[in-house]
């Protein structure tokens, strides 16, 4: 099996929180502290996943409604049903064929997901009809090449043991938009005005070897497709190598390693 560049396999709502969640959790909030999200406005969550942006949008706001969309049917029943407050809501859409109305929202935010929209053109351009004249439109997506230290691990050391691996490494390094200067250049293209750029740092954190890698044993993302495409002795082969390769040396327990996202926000032209 071979993932093609720009997918993101999806399996279960609680799969994608080992996965990716936790993480989209602590990314929200220097997020949202760098778009400057006004209260009171009517917000678009374009790729919402299990709810980790909507989340933090309505905890931190006293009137913001939030609408969720994602592809995934699995993502938008775990948000539904882990979101609680009434201003958040959450149905099944496609962001390159929105189903919203031309001028809906005061502010679109995409939380890592636009480097798997295969055609992500068109997800921009329909972030910009859905968007009011003068909404805030911003996204972030990780620095997969070279910020995303706890992928590369895996993709590094499975890259040395097996050929496909390699394939899916070179898969996660030229995803769109994931390299210095793509995602503001693409916002500029576009006809914002206003265009600013940020990467954001955070921290993952792992309390053993087991932790880290429970995402590759779940339904969840292409390194976990990957490994369900190979024979058992080679899974667990690569699994044995990154075992040490996340011990370096050392007893298992608590790693921590250092993500970076490349982020960036505009305004619709009036």
């Amino acid at each position: 099996m071979t993932v093609k560049p720009g997918t993101m396999p999806t399996g279960t709502g609680e799969g994608y929180e080992i996965l990716m969640g936790r993480w989209s959790r602590i990314l929200s909030g220097p997020f949202l502290d760098f778009i400057g999200l006004a209260d009171g406005s009517r917000v678009l969550d374009a790729g919402c996943g299990t709810g980790a942006l909507s989340a933090e949008i309505v905890r931190r706001t006293e009137s913001a409604m939030v609408t969720g969309i994602d592809l995934a049917p699995a993502y938008i029943d775990y948000a539904a049903n882990t979101v609680s407050n009434p201003r958040a809501s959450f149905e099944v859409g496609d962001l390159t064929a929105l189903s919203f109305a031309d001028g809906s929202f005061d502010a679109i935010v995409s939380n890592l997901v636009l480097h798997f929209v295969p055609k992500v053109d068109d997800a921009i351009a329909e972030m910009i009809r859905v968007a009011k004249p003068g909404a805030v439109v911003a996204a972030n997506v990780w620095d997969s090449r070279s910020g995303f230290i706890a992928n590369k691990m895996f993709l590094d050391t499975a890259a040395v043991l097996d050929p496909k691996a390699a394939e899916l490494r070179k898969q996660v390094a030229i995803r769109p938009l994931s390299r210095p200067g793509e995602l503001t250049s693409a916002w500029t293209a576009a006809g914002f005005r206003d265009v600013q750029g940020a990467e954001l740092h955070i921290r993952m954190e792992f309390q053993s070897f087991d932790d880290y890698w429970a995402p590759y044993d779940s339904m969840d993302g292409p390194a976990a497709a990957y490994l369900r495409s190979t024979t058992p002795e080679l899974r667990q082969r690569v699994k044995e190598a990154v075992r040490a390769a996340y011990l370096d040396g050392g007893t298992d327990g608590f790693r921590s390693y250092t993500a970076t996202a490349f982020a960036v926000k505009g305004i619709k032209e009036d």
